[in-house]
This record gives C-alpha cells, sequence and structure tokens, in this order.
C-alpha cells in the first residue's frame, strides 16, 4: 500500500510498548501455519497407504506400517488440528488485546492533543470532523492493526509457504498454479489505487454529517422555534445521500474485486483437477499426492477470498492514520515557553502594552491597546458591538496569544509563566455559559476540585444560585448537555458561581449576567461586592447597570481604548460613552 507513512507512524509509535507481544503472536501465527502445512502431508501418507492396502492382492503379504501405522496418523492429523485452532485463538486475542491497547493510548493522545490546540484552531475545524476523527478513525487504525494487518502477515507467509510445498509436491503443477494466481497482483494494485480515494471521500462525508447532526441536536429549540425542521432534514438528507452514493461505490469495486479474487482459485481447483487427474492415471503423481495438493490449494481459497477485505480494511486504515495525523501534526501555538515559570505569588496587577491582535481571518481586531489595573481594582470595559472587548478577556485567560505587545501580570508577560499557574489565578466567566453533562458539584468546581463545602456555598451564595439546592438530588444533580435542563439565567448563574469558587486574585467577566432579571442582578451585584474588593476583576459591560460594579471604567473603539475613568467623568466628557449607554443606543446581539 502507498502513502502509508501516517500509518507507518502510528503503528511505530502506539505498538513499542507491546513489542513483546507483537513478536509472541507472530510467533503463535507461524507455529499454527507449519502445523496446518504439516497437515496435507499427513493426508498424503495415509491416503498413499490406504491406496497401496488397496491394491494388495488378496491373501499376499500385507505392506509394512497397515492398519496401526494409519490410526497413528489420524491421531497426528487430529494433534495437529486441533494444535492450530488453539494457536489460531492465541494469535487473534493476542493481536486483538494489542489493539485495543493502541487504540486506548492514540485516543487518549488525540483528545489531550485537542485539549492542547489553541482555540483559534477549533474555531476553524468542524466538530464533527473531529468527532470521526477521534472515534471512527481510530477504530479503524484499530481494526487494520488488530486484525487487518495479521490476517495480511499470516495469508503472505500462508501463500508463500504453500506454494512451496505446492512446489515440492510437483514441480509442474506448482507453476501452473503460480501462473493462474499471478493475475491477482495487478488486480490488487488497482483496487488499492481507486478505493483510497473512495475511502477518504467516505470518512470525509461521514464528518460532514457528524458536524450537521451535532448541530441539529444542540440548536433543537432554535430549529423547532423557526420551524425549520424540514430544512434541516432535507440538508441532513442530502449529505446521507452523498455518503450512501460513496458508499454504494465502494461496495461495487469490493463486490468486483472480491468476485474476482474468488473466482481465480476456483478456476485454478479446476485446471489442477484436468492436468493432475492424468498426472494420476498415467501414475506420474500418487492419489495421495493429487489430494494433498488440492489440501494445500484449498489453503489459499481463504487468504485470496479475504486479500479484498484486508486491501479495503487497509486503505481505510491508511485514510484515518492520514485524517488523525492532519489534527496530531497541528502545532500547540499555545503552550508553555521554554524557561516558562511558576507564578508562586499573585498580587493582581493587570497591564495591557500596546497589544495588538487579529484573528484567523487576518482582520485586526485590536490595535495598540493599552490599559492598565492596579491590584483589588475592577475595570469595567465599554465600547460598540465588534470593538473587541471580549477579545481583551479572552487575551487576558491566554485563550489567544497576541499578535504584538505584550500582557503583564505582576509585571511579568503573561507568555512567560506556565499556562497551569496562569489559569491558576484567574476565574471566569462568559456571556455564554457552557455546562457539561455531569453534577452541578461536578460542574461547579471544574477548575478547583479541591474546593470544599464551605467555599462551593460561598460561591452559590454570591451568584444567587442556591435554586441548585432545591433540584432533586441537590448538588449532586446532574445537568442535561450543555445545561439546558436549567434556563439561560440559572446557567449563567452556576458559571458565575464556577468563576469564584476558587478565589481567584483576578476576576474576568464577560457580561455574565445577560440572562438574569433585573431584581436577581441587582442581589448578584450586592454580593459581588464585596468579592471584588479582594481581587483584580476586568468586566465586560453591555448593560450600564453592571457599571455600579466598577472603579474605572475604559471605554474602548475600533480596538483601542480611548478614555479610562470615573463613569460619571466619561458621561460628562465622552459624547460616545454616552451614546453607548444610552437607552436608545444600546448595542444588540454579543460583542466580539
Amino acid at each position: 500500500m502507498q502513502q502509508i507513512d501516517p500509518l507507518k507512524r502510528a503503528f511505530v509509535t502506539y505498538a513499542r510498548p507491546y513489542t513483546r507481544h507483537l513478536v509472541l503472536s507472530v510467533a503463535v501465527g507461524l507455529l499454527a501455519l507449519a502445523a496446518g502445512v504439516a497437515a496435507p502431508q499427513v493426508t498424503r501418507t495415509i491416503i498413499d497407504r490406504v491406496d497401496l492396502l488397496n491394491r494388495h492382492p488378496p491373501g499376499g503379504p500385507r505392506p509394512t506400517g497397515g492398519g496401526g501405522g494409519i490410526l497413528g496418523l489420524a491421531v497426528l492429523l487430529f494433534v495437529l488440528g486441533t494444535l492450530q485452532a488453539i494457536l489460531n485463538f492465541l494469535r487473534r486475542f493476542i493481536s486483538a488485546r494489542i489493539s485495543l491497547f493502541m487504540e486506548t493510548d492514540l485516543r487518549d493522545d488525540f483528545y489531550a492533543h485537542l485539549q492542547r490546540l489553541p482555540i483559534a484552531v477549533h474555531d476553524s475545524w468542524q466538530s464533527g470532523q473531529l468527532l470521526t476523527r477521534a472515534m471512527s478513525d481510530i477504530s479503524a487504525i484499530r481494526r487494520f492493526v488488530g486484525f487487518g494487518l495479521p490476517f495480511l502477515v499470516v495469508s503472505i507467509a500462508t501463500f508463500l509457504g504453500v506454494l512451496v510445498m505446492l512446489l515440492r509436491l510437483d514441480l509442474a503443477l506448482g507453476i501452473l498454479t503460480a501462473v493462474v494466481l499471478l493475475p491477482a497482483g495487478f488486480i490488487v494494485n488497482r483496487f488499492e489505487r481507486r478505493y483510497r480515494v473512495i475511502a477518504r471521500s467516505i470518512q470525509d462525508q461521514q464528518g460532514d454529517l457528524g458536524t450537521i447532526i451535532e448541530e441539529a441536536a444542540a440548536g433543537i429549540r432554535i430549529i423547532k422555534s423557526f420551524g425549520r425542521a424540514g430544512a434541516v432534514k432535507q440538508r441532513f438528507g442530502a449529505g446521507a445521500k452523498q455518503l450512501h452514493a460513496s458508499n454504494m461505490e465502494g461496495v461495487r469495486l469490493r463486490a468486483f474485486f472480491w468476485t474476482v479474487l474468488d473466482g481465480l482459485p476456483n478456476l485454478n481447483m479446476m485446471v489442477i483437477l484436468l492436468v493432475g487427474g492424468v498426472a494420476v492415471i498415467q501414475q506420474r503423481i500418487s492419489l495421495g499426492t493429487l489430494v494433498a495438493f488440492f489440501s494445500y490449494l484449498a489453503m489459499l481459497v481463504f487468504p485470496l477470498e479475504v486479500l479484498g477485505w484486508i486491501m479495503a480494511m487497509g486503505e481505510e486504515a491508511v485514510t484515518a492514520a492520514q485524517r488523525v495525523y492532519e489534527v496530531l501534526d497541528i502545532p500547540i501555538a499555545i503552550a508553555d515557553r521554554a524557561g516558562a515559570r511558576e507564578l508562586e505569588h499573585c498580587r493582581g496587577r493587570v497591564r495591557f502594552r500596546d497589544v495588538s491582535f487579529a484573528y484567523g481571518d487576518g482582520q485586526a481586531v485590536l490595535r495598540g491597546f493599552d490599559l492598565e489595573i492596579e491590584p483589588g481594582e475592577t475595570m469595567a470595559l465599554v465600547g460598540r458591538t465588534g470593538c473587541g472587548k471580549s477579545t481583551v478577556a479572552a487575551l487576558l485567560a491566554r485563550l489567544y496569544d497576541v499578535s504584538s505587545g505584550r500582557i503583564e501580570l505582576d509585571g511579568n508577560d503573561i507568555a512567560d509563566l506556565t499556562l497551569r499557574s496562569l489559569r491558576g489565578q484567574l476565574g471566569v466567566a462568559f456571556e455564554e455559559p457552557i455546562l457539561f453533562s455531569a453534577s452541578v458539584r461536578e460542574n461547579l468546581t471544574l477548575g478547583y476540585p479541591d474546593a470544599s463545602a464551605e467555599e462551593v456555598g460561598e460561591a452559590l451564595q454570591v451568584s444567587q444560585a442556591n435554586f441548585v439546592l432545591e433540584l432533586p438530588y441537590g448538588l449532586d444533580t446532574r445537568v442535561g448537555e450543555q445545561g439546558h435542563t436549567l434556563s439561560g439565567g440559572q446557567r449563567q448563574r452556576l458559571a458565575l458561581a464556577r468563576a469564584v469558587v476558587g478565589h481567584p486574585r483576578v476576576l474576568v467577566l464577560d457580561d455574565p449576567l445577560s440572562a438574569v432579571d433585573v431584581h436577581t442582578e441587582a442581589l448578584i451585584e450586592s454580593s459581588l461586592l464585596g468579592v471584588l474588593q479582594d481581587v483584580t476583576a476586568l468586566l465586560v459591560v453591555h448593560r450600564p447597570s453592571t457599571l455600579a460594579l466598577a472603579d474605572r471604567v475604559a471605554l474602548m473603539d475600533q480596538g483601542r481604548v480611548v478614555a479610562v475613568g470615573l463613569h460619571r467623568d466619561l458621561m460628562r466628557t465622552q459624547p460616545l460613552y454616552r451614546d453607548i449607554l444610552s437607552q436608545h443606543s444600546e448595542p444588540q446581539g454579543v460583542a466580539v
């Protein structure tokens, strides 16, 4: 197979810890093959002896090694068959065990790599494509390593071993067999080249279809609310139809290939039966030799029949490995730099120095952004939709790296700190609250798994999220996927509680109360005032009421800070500020 480098990489990388088991598997397989190859020779001897006994005239002396010898050979034949069955079972068990370990290790590394990839990569990849690579593609590699590859090795060894035995039994019949089976190599080569393209199309289309399904499941409320179920179904149907067509193309190619490979050994048997039968009649070979020859030919039938299955599985594994390594080869752009140090003590002084940033499309979002926040100070960011407020929050958590400039925490460039120590000082709550399909407690303590019951209770009190105590199982109640069993306001309150539960030194809140009613918002803000006295906080403000929490306000416009001051001063001196906060001009939607 060509273009097998990714599959080789996967095999070498993840099979190395199991080298001893791989050697054992090969050794067991060769022993099983030896037992299988020896059996026709025993059969040949038995038939020749029986034929000799039948030819002996009645009343004459019996040939040596008569019935007793045949019985011993029959027992030997039974032992060889039993031994081959046991060894084949061991080979399959060892191969399957190794492949499952490899699959687990590869999937663990793939998932860990996904977690380390920068947010920009996740923004540019469809979730369905990542999901199919993590699940079906890695499983395809496992199937080939656990079943296809051992079958391929055993089939090649069987073909070569049997061919040697055929040539030893009768040179002319052996050469005739090789000539008849010779077209199989040409057919395999054509099949590989054509099926490789089909396999890649099928796996890519599975990823696209997985994305459609995932998006439909996540957005089911929107779909139903707008009555777009028919349109979504039509989109799914088009993708499913395309996948079906590609699968059918693969089925037709495999069916033709397997039919031809299945016909070659049958054609060979017909030819050998004719030529070999004449040779027996002419007494050039014995009847036992012809039967042994057919037994060896029968051993070639299964390897040739499964060759198409192995080749198809191999091409799918090669394509799967390519798709998996397309993700694994993405560099970890946001990672600990060489010499990165731990931030052992954090006072909370934050400073943005001439920061510029652009997303993947190249359009600048921040241009020369400068801002300084003193320890214990709460700074609010105000600006029109799209001015870069949420981007500032994401950069402080180092979800993205700045294009130029630097962000400092206590005078340290955050890029020179370990991610673990940096994010260990941050508490973050974004406008879109994400909850996981887990218990309320697990969601609350996601960043601080060692949080005490008192800390959890305090966080719930601050965020006015004590409603969770009235759920059927309290904090152990499982929330649905993405928290859809809760209202939007409830999800936001839990997300806020998650941000403050660990008493972070720096708190980043990106409009975390947008879905909360006015009364609850007032209660939360009153509780937050006590929390914010001890931390440095950056608030992305979309609603004027949140400004009550801020010590100072930074006004943003076109990716930079144009004014910093008290709310009352900005209201007096900045027309843009007044315009943004006015009721009629308040921005709608979600800021970037």
